[in-house]
C-alpha cells in the first residue's frame, strides 16, 4: 500500500522529516522531498507516538483503577514528574529514537489502511517484526509483587474497527500480557479485537491504560471494559489468536458487518422499553425480547419474558434466525448478550433479512445493565466463559438439577473422560454419582476399560437429542 505513490521501503528518509516542538534533535539538513499528502500522515503519526509514549508513562490511571497508593503524575527514567511540560522536555531530548521507532509503525498502518481498509499485504506482515515495547507501559516504578498478588478482577471487552495488520496487534497483546501477568482469551482479526483477561487490579489497570493510549484502539472509552471480581487463575493461560471473526458466528465480516447492527440502546433506556414490554402482558404482540446467547447460558439467568432460542453455539444464530424469519416479520426487537458483541452481528444479521420493523440491542450488554441494576429485569446468574463460569448480582436461581430437580445453578463439566458438556447436579445428586451431562455418558463411566477417545470431544451424544431450532 502506498500514498501519493510513496512507500516505507527507505524508512531511513522518514526519519529526517521534522516535526515542530516534538523533538529538538531532529536531523533537518538535506531532507528529502515528499508531498503534502504524506508529510500530514508523517506528522499525525510523530504527533500520535509522541502523546502515546508520554501516556505510557502516566500512572494516574492505574493507581485510581487500582486503588493503591502510587503517586500520580509520570514516571521515567527513575524520574518522577508531576507537569506536563518537563515530562514532554524530558522525552523529547532523551527518547527521541523511540518516538521515532513508534512514529514508523504507526505510519505503516496508516498508510497499509489508508486505501482501501483491507489488511496490509503479506509482504508487509511478513517484514522484521515491528518492536511494539513502545506500546506497553512502562512498569518498573510498579513493585512486581503488585502485578501477581493482591485483589484481582477479570475484565471483558471488544472494539470493532478496521485493523490494517492484526498480525501485529496479536504481537502486541502476547507481549502486553505477558508483562503484566495477564491470563485469558484475545481473538484479533481485521474486523476488531475481543477479549477477557484475568489478574490483579494493578495489571489490569496498566493494561486499560495500554489499550487507551494505542493509536489503533484510540476509540474506546474507559467504560467499553467491563469488569467482575477474580483473577489470573479463572482462566488455564494465556490465548491470543487470529481469526476470521472476533466473534464466531459463522458468517463472513465482509458478507454481514457490524456496521449493520441494530440501535444500541444504554442499559436505562433498555430498562425501560422492558418496563413497557412487561407491563402490557400476554397482550404484547408487536415486540420480541430476544436473547442471542447459547441454551445454558439462558438457563441459568436471562430477563423476564425473552425468547431465548435453544442453540448450543453462536454460529447456530444464523440457522435459528432462517428458519423464523416469520415471527420476527414487523416486529420490534430487543436483543442481548452478555457483554453486547454477540448482539453486534446478530444484530446485524436479523438486519440482514429485511423483516423487522425495528432491531434494538443493550450496549454492554447484560454485564453493564446488572451494573445499573443488579434487582431489575435480569433474574438469576450471569454465565461467563472462563472457570467461574458464572457471576452474581443477584440471589436469585432460576434454573434446577437436571437429576432431582432442585434449584441449582452451579455448573461443571462433565465427569465423563474427554466430554466438554456442562451438566447442573446439585452436592446431593454428585454425592450419589450422578456426575454425568446424560445417561449416555453415566453409563460409560461404569464401563472398565476400553479405548480412550481420541480428542476432547466438541459435543456428546446427547446433544444429538437437542433441536437445534425451537
Amino acid at each position: 500500500m502506498s500514498v501519493d505513490n510513496v512507500t516505507l521501503q527507505d524508512t531511513t528518509a522518514f526519519r529526517e522529516l521534522d516535526v515542530e516542538d516534538l523533538t529538538q534533535h531532529t536531523a533537518k539538513q538535506n531532507k528529502p522531498t515528499f508531498s503534502a499528502s504524506l508529510r500530514r500522515h508523517y506528522t499525525y503519526a510523530k504527533r500520535w507516538a509522541f502523546s502515546t509514549y508520554v501516556a505510557s508513562k502516566k500512572t494516574a490511571a492505574a493507581a485510581a483503577h487500582s486503588g493503591t497508593d502510587c503517586p500520580s503524575g509520570w514516571h521515567c527514567c527513575g524520574q518522577i514528574f508531576e507537569d506536563s511540560g518537563s515530562v514532554h522536555k524530558h522525552v523529547s531530548r532523551t527518547h527521541n529514537a523511540e518516538v521515532l521507532k513508534h512514529a514508523e509503525a504507526i505510519l505503516k498502518l496508516i498508510l497499509s489502511g489508508a486505501e482501501d481498509n483491507s489488511p496490509a499485504p503479506e509482504s508487509l506482515r511478513e517484514e522484521a517484526p515491528v518492536d511494539v515495547s513502545t506500546w506497553i507501559p512502562d512498569t518498573a516504578h510498579v513493585n512486581e509483587e503488585y502485578l501477581v498478588k493482591g485483589q484481582g478482577e477479570v475484565l471483558l471487552f471488544y472494539c470493532y474497527t478496521q485493523l490494517p495488520d492484526p498480525r501485529l496487534v496479536c504481537t502486541w497483546q502476547k507481549a502486553l500480557c505477558q508483562k503484566l501477568h495477564l491470563t485469558g482469551k484475545v481473538r484479533v482479526a481485521v474486523e476488531g479485537i475481543n477479549g477477557t483477561v484475568g489478574g490483579t487490579k494493578v495489571a489490569t489497570g496498566l493494561y486499560i491504560q495500554a489499550m487507551l493510549s494505542h493509536p489503533v484502539f484510540r476509540i474506546m472509552v474507559l467504560e467499553d471494559f467491563k469488569s467482575s471480581e477474580g483473577r489470573s487463575d479463572c482462566f488455564p493461560d494465556l490465548k491470543v489468536g487470529l481469526y476470521k471473526e472476533i466473534v464466531p458466528m459463522g458468517v463472513d465480516p465482509d458478507a454481514v458487518s457490524f456496521r449493520q447492527a441494530g440501535v444500541h440502546l444504554g442499559p436505562e433506556e433498555f430498562h425501560r422499553e422492558v418496563e413497557i414490554l412487561l407491563s402490557k402482558g400476554d397482550s404484547c404482540n408487536d415486540t420480541i425480547l430476544l436473547d442471542c446467547r447459547n441454551f445454558y447460558e439462558s438457563k441459568i439467568g436471562h430477563f423476564s419474558k425473552c425468547l431465548a432460542p435453544d442453540i448450543r453455539k453462536f454460529s447456530y444464530f444464523p440457522d435459528y434466525v432462517d428458519k423464523n424469519l416469520e415471527l420476527f416479520r414487523d416486529k420490534k426487537v430487543l436483543m442481548y448478550c452478555t457483554g453486547g458483541i454477540r448482539c453486534e452481528r446478530g444484530s446485524a444479521y436479523l438486519q440482514s433479512k429485511d423483516v423487522c420493523k425495528e432491531v434494538y440491542q443493550l450496549k454492554g450488554g447484560i454485564h453493564k445493565y446488572l451494573e445499573r441494576y443488579p434487582d431489575g429485569f435480569y433474574r438469576g446468574k450471569l454465565f461467563v466463559f472462563d472457570e467461574r463460569y458464572a457471576i452474581s448480582f443477584n440471589t436469585d436461581i432460576i434454573s434446577d438439577c437436571r437429576y432431582c430437580g432442585s434449584p441449582w445453578d452451579q455448573y461443571q463439566l462433565c465427569s465423563t473422560r474427554l466430554c466438554c458438556q456442562l451438566v447442573l447436579s446439585c452436592p446431593s445428586c454428585r454425592q450419589r454419582g450422578r456426575t454425568a451431562c446424560c445417561p449416555t455418558c453415566q453409563r460409560k463411566e461404569g464401563v472398565p476399560g476400553g479405548d480412550p477417545p481420541p480428542s476432547l470431544k466438541e459435543e456428546c451424544e446427547c446433544t444429538d437429542t437437542r433441536p437445534r431450532i425451537p
